[in-house]
């Protein structure tokens, strides 16, 4: 199966970044559910202000406006016996048309957001509105009689106006019922209780309201016409329809006050006469007074019933509805502010998580670099140096307990207390090595001077040139043998045997140099400067310059020769030390150059010891060495020695003779040609 991999530029890359994207994305998705929880809320918060908003400019404005027009069309199908009661019905309509103009005005603009169609209703109930004054009139207008005609055509007349107005009073109050269903309709209204409900129970009210206009017109005029008996019938079966089943389909608590209106004597007498009505059909027998005895107050009351009931279950509620009360808010309410607190301790303790494990990351960083570039390196210095280190004091060791950083931590205290034993180890073999190497070198150095003493006993005596010169060259080889010897102490650190407490020339140190190796006719000295080199470091300049002229007629040819000449310049004396071989390249130059000059000597390097005594010379004294590409194609070795190092002999000069420049017993060897 092929892992996908997250692109290189989008992984972070220090361990800071890792740990706040690993810390982060909780938080983030924390952070989004509760976003979604917090938008969730103020939705239902918005909704809530936009149902009462709603339900105060539209929905009670509409509602006011079809029960003044029911109560005012009950008025218009009595003006002939009432014309006082028809002009105020009127009056509370015109002022209930005012109080829905407003509302349609001051919602004008999001009318179309609560539904498509409702614009279109607002402004067909509107059109109905401004027309109620000429239906009015023709409401109050009398009827043009001929003279000629009876008293029953006269009444027709009344009549037919009537129904005209029942007809378009109807319309008006079915077009206000068009714009509450559309308000009601709207999905975010979802703190009125069965909205759709108790618009149908608004309806079930319509209809009483029509039952109560028809029998107050048929009283009037002393009969219920056949089509009056139709519709008077018909609204019967929508009110007795829609009624009662709408109140068993509210909540509990809205359902009380329509139960009070069904079980009332009001409605009790309602029913009755409905049902005396129906059963004696159309005709005068209808409307006699003993047939609709108490019917306006009944169905008055039954009217003012519903109307409360419906305030309370639909406009009522969302009027009282708070946006930020228990009802609105509920659980997602509580999810909001649980998830806030959750985002802000999820973020403190992220922040306080990722501070610790970076700050111990950091800590952990700055000690293994504290190890690595100053307590490791300053240890291994005091071990190189002889000195004794303390590996507790340095790397206490600690126990493995807590985290795996606490652990990582012991386990860099583990290496450092390891690399510091090896260490120590090597130090105490190279020591010991040391040791072996003094000894050795003691042992070589009494056995050298008594064999030179006899050889300088036995040249002494010898008058046999051949056999001299033979005795010369065991005389350069124990010469050697003792430098070797020298060389040992040098690389264990301690002075030669050798020394002088006076100035030396710096001739006699150029020759005693030569001196020391078995080409010594190949080298070439040119004269050298007139100064002389204080005792103390005579012997280690002669054996410096002695490995360095040895290094030159070893890797040069036979047939070439050694130059070695020396400069005075104002801060000392510069020698070279020049062959004609092969020469080095650059990267041979630089890897000699480097063990000549480094501060550390790996004393177990086999290759090239002559290098590394230089080094310990040239570190002893204060010397400068280099090598370099000669002009002839070799090499050539620059020695330079320091003015402290130096006594100018032109200064102590008298008659044409040096003072204090005796040749030094035992500085040139006896066979020096």
């Amino acid at each position: 199966m092929r892992i996908l991999r997250t692109p290189a530029r989008l992984r972070p890359r220090s361990v800071r970044a890792k740990i706040v994207a690993l810390l982060m994305l909780p938080v983030v998705s924390l952070m989004a559910l509760w976003g979604f929880a917090a938008v969730t809320t103020a939705s239902s918060i918005g909704d809530t202000e936009r149902a009462k908003d709603v339900n105060a400019e539209l929905l009670t404005p509409v509602g006011e406006f079809i029960t003044a027009l029911q109560s005012e069309r009950s008025a218009a199908m009595r003006y002939a016996d009432a014309p006082d009661a028809f002009t105020e019905a009127a009056s509370v309509t015109d002022k209930a048309a005012v109080a829905l103009l407003a509302g349609i005005n001051s919602s004008s603009s999001d009318a179309a957001l609560l539904d498509a169609g409702l614009p279109g209703r607002l402004d067909v109930l509107e059109a109905d509105a401004g027309g109620l004054d000429a239906l009015r009139d023709k409401v109050t207008a009398k009827p043009t009689a001929k003279p000629t005609a009876k008293p029953t055509d006269e009444a027709t007349a009344k009549g037919a106006a009537a129904t005209v107005a029942y007809t378009r009073y109807s319309a008006i109050v079915q077009h206000g019922f068009s714009a509450a269903g559309a308000l009601t309709g709207d999905d975010t209204t979802d703190s009125v209780s069965e909205a759709r409900v108790v618009l149908e129970l608004g309806r079930a009210r319509e209809a009483v309201a029509r039952e109560q206009a028809l029998l107050g017109a048929a009283r009037a005029q002393g009969t219920l016409t056949r089509d009056r008996y139709a519709l008077f019938v018909g609204a019967v079966a929508t009110q007795r329809e829609l009624l009662a089943p709408g109140v068993a389909d509210l909540r509990a608590a809205h359902r009380t006050a329509y139960d009070g209106v069904l079980d009332s004597a009001a409605y009790a007498r309602v029913q009755r006469v409905e049902n005396q009505v129906r059963a004696a059909g159309p005709g005068d027998a209808a409307v006699s007074a003993a047939a609709l005895r108490g019917w306006d107050t009944a169905a008055s009351d039954v009217l003012d019933g519903l109307t409360a009931a419906e305030a309370v279950a639909g406009t009522g509620e969302t009027a009282k509805a708070d946006p930020f009360g228990w009802d609105t808010l509920g659980a997602s309410g509580i999810a909001v502010v649980l998830g806030l607190v959750g985002v802000l301790l999820s973020l403190l303790v992220s922040v306080i998580v990722g501070r610790g494990l970076i700050v111990e990351l950091l800590d952990l960083r700055n000690s293994a670099l504290e190890v690595a570039g100053r307590s490791l390196p300053q240890a291994m210095r005091r071990l190189h140096a002889g000195q004794g280190v303390d590996i507790d004091a340095e790397a206490p060791m600690r126990r493995l307990a807590g985290d795996e950083l606490a652990q990582v931590s012991t386990a860099l205290t583990a290496v450092q207390r390891a690399a510091l034993k090896a260490a120590s180890e090597r130090a105490e073999l190279l020591s010991g090595i040391s040791g072996v190497y003094v000894s050795l070198a003691r042992r070589s150095q009494v056995l050298l001077h008594r064999q030179l003493d006899l050889l300088d006993a036995m040249e002494r005596r010898q008058h046999d040139q051949g056999e001299l010169h033979d005795l010369f060259r065991v005389d350069y080889l124990a010469t050697r043998m003792r430098r070797h010897s020298e060389s040992l102490l040098i690389l264990s650190g301690m002075a030669p045997g050798r020394g002088w407490r006076d100035p030396i020339p710096l001739a006699d140190v150029l020759r005693a140099a030569v001196a020391e190796i078995e080409s010594a006719e190949r080298v070439q000295i040119w004269v050298a400067p007139r100064v002389s080199l204080m005792g103390g470091s005579v012997a280690d300049v002669i054996h410096l310059l002695a490995e360095l002229v040895e290094n030159a007629t070893s890797f040069s040819p036979p047939s070439t020769q050694v130059q070695l000449r020396a400069a005075r310049l104002r801060e000392g004396v510069l020698i070279e030390v020049e062959d004609s071989g092969f020469g080095l390249n650059e990267e041979a130059l630089a890897e000699a150059n480097g063990k000549i000059q480094s501060d550390k000597v790996d004393l177990l390097d086999a290759k090239q010891i002559g290098l590394i005594v230089v080094n310990r010379l040239r570190e002893r004294q204060g010397l400068g060495v280099e090598l370099r590409s000669s002009p002839s194609g070799g090499a050539t070795a620059a020695v330079f020695i320091p003015e402290a190092l130096l006594r100018d002999d032109m200064l102590h000069v008298t008659g044409g003779q040096e003072r204090g420049l005796a040749p030094a017993a035992g500085l040139l060897p006896r066979n020096e040609p």
